[in-house]
């Protein structure tokens, strides 16, 4: 990392991490305000505005979050968020104008405005996500919220065109978790095109097999984490994943998604 360029911003980036351990006091409002108008600033594809996010506050709420998720600390988290694609707003100021929303060309609700809606809303949450660790805070981005994204349509009350898409935890951190190696540039940047061929795409990945086994060795000996590549392996195969598909919960949101 010699030649990097360093400031503020790019070191806040380099240094992110997830903190999953919040000292238990509450952000002051002036943070609140700050961290949300900051994803406001977010790009948004051609202006649409379609996400929104859900500030959770409830204590029995977050509760039921954090058995979704099986994560604790959710439930103790200062500042929680739960990030979502939101074509129902844009649904109904078309209404307002006019527009049948039932008719076939009504296009909000097709694939591509989801996927546009879903890319704005993570986008927005990244912009939070630096925006705090800017101001010495600590995140850690919540997929496991979609262990059962029917349990948490219904607890946020999600209406028709809308679909959860990632939680945000957010508080004063409490750990110092060692920083997460990196996978090497030439894996991930391509010139022009991609590699030719999978041996050239893979050099490298024995040496950061063995960076990732002694980061996981580290924080937690008695834990051991397989390499890299296993977790990849094991990953790749889900007998159930049929029963985790996106597909028939975003219909019954609403959503055509046409392949």
């Amino acid at each position: 990392m010699s030649n990097i360029l360093h400031n503020a911003t790019i070191d806040t980036l380099l240094e992110r991490r997830s903190i999953r351990k919040f000292k238990q006091e509450p952000l002051d409002d002036d943070i609140v305000e700050t961290l949300e108008t900051v994803a406001q600033h977010a790009a948004s594809s051609q202006f649409l505005n379609d996400w929104s996010a859900v500030r959770i506050t409830d204590p029995d709420l977050k509760k039921q979050l954090s058995k979704i998720s099986r994560q604790a600390y959710i439930a103790t988290a200062p500042l929680l968020y739960v990030f979502v694609l939101d074509e129902h707003r844009n649904a109904a100021i078309a209404a307002e104008k006019g527009i049948e929303t039932a008719s076939d060309a009504f296009t909000l609700n097709g694939s591509y405005r989801y996927t546009q809606a879903q890319n704005d809303a993570v986008l927005a949450l990244h912009a939070m996500e630096t925006a705090a660790y800017s101001l010495g805070l600590g995140c850690v981005i919540l997929g496991s919220l979609l262990n059962d994204v029917q349990k948490l349509i219904d607890l946020l009350n999600l209406p028709e065109y809308t679909y959860p898409v990632l939680g945000l935890a957010i508080g004063k951190p409490d750990q110092e978790p060692a920083l997460k190696p990196r996978m090497p540039r030439s894996m991930q940047f391509f010139e022009n095109e991609y590699p030719e061929n999978d041996e050239l795409l893979l050099l490298g990945l024995h040496d950061f097999d063995e960076q990732v086994h002694q980061y996981y060795d580290l924080r937690n000996a008695d834990r051991p984490v397989d390499a890299f590549s296993d977790q990849i392996a094991t990953n790749a195969v889900d007998e159930g994943v049929n029963e985790k598909a996106v597909a028939p919960l975003a219909k019954r949101q609403g959503f055509r998604l046409e392949r």
